[in-house]
């Protein structure tokens, strides 16, 4: 495991996953929604993020989290050696988000929101979208996933169980 993709909807514990393999592995970690909002949630250019993806994906190893454009998911997948799809019901992941917004609000949550960006603008927001992931785009996203299946190694967790065990058994030497 050197190159790790890992993608779901909002609040299914993606970036907490992410930093846990990252210091297990010692793999970069690259979380997109850090360079995809500008302060005041404002976008950078799709270039700078297609750069920055470029970037990313040329070092030998990385963790990425997070979604991005469909185009950079898809030369993500192509070239990650493991991908990890956090599927969790979507009342948990509603749960999880609402908890981690309120924490936020009250400025107890270290990784949410991006530097120079507010909680409560973009709330509503956030919720239209997680919605939309549920109902329009996450089964395009499985599909694109599976697509992969033959390449890599696709772990779909579909449960706090699951991934909790998934970390149980991982290791420096169990990494294939």
């Amino acid at each position: 495991m050197q190159k790790i993709a890992i993608i779901g909807n909002a609040g299914g514990g993606k970036s907490t996953l992410a930093r846990h393999l990252s210091q297990h592995l010692n793999l970069p970690l690259f979380e997109v929604d850090r360079y995809q909002w500008l302060p005041g949630w404002e976008h950078p250019p799709a270039e700078t993020l297609d750069a920055l993806h470029a970037e990313w994906l040329a070092h030998p190893g990385w963790i990425i989290d997070g979604w991005g454009s469909w185009a950079n998911l898809e030369k993500r997948f192509a070239q990650a050696d493991t991908i990890l799809l956090v599927d969790f019901p979507f009342w948990l992941h509603l749960w999880w988000t609402t908890k981690r917004h309120i924490l936020a609000l009250l400025g107890l949550s270290p990784h949410w929101p991006p530097p120079g960006c507010k909680p409560w603008p973009v709330t509503k927001r956030l919720f239209e979208v997680m919605w939309k992931i549920q109902n329009e785009m996450r089964t395009p996203l499985i599909t694109l996933a599976y697509q992969f299946e033959e390449q890599t190694t696709l772990i779909h967790l579909r449960s706090p169980r699951q991934m909790n065990t998934y970390l149980k058994h991982i290791s420096p030497r169990n990494t294939t």
